[in-house]
């Protein structure tokens, strides 16, 4: 099984902690999803769950996993290859929009 492809047994659970717009997008804060699962898979998994996600929300916001910004690269499928990182059990995964100050 290449490292990008879906588990087919799952060990755990991550928590998904939505902030401003994919908070309001979802109408969650935090959601569990079943680990370990495949970070370049994360954006069709919450594609899957909210139609439109992607595109509306997704496109602008960074993700950060242990309090770690992710790199862009890793969400997508095709740049990830087989050295995706896997989110593991007990991880903290954000979903974090654009921020302004002022």
């Amino acid at each position: 099984m290449a490292t990008t492809d879906i588990p087919t047994s799952f060990t755990g659970t991550f928590q998904l902690h939505y902030f401003a717009s994919a908070s309001s997008y979802t109408r969650k804060n935090t959601e569990a999803f079943p680990a370990p699962y495949p970070l370049c898979r994360l954006y069709d998994l919450l594609e899957s769950r909210y139609p439109g996600m992607k595109e509306k929300i997704l496109s602008s916001c960074a993700v950060s996993v242990r309090l770690q910004y992710v790199d862009g690269e890793e969400l997508d499928v095709e740049t990830a290859k087989d050295k995706t990182r896997m989110i593991e059990c007990n991880d903290e995964v954000a979903i974090i929009p654009p921020v302004s100050s002022g």
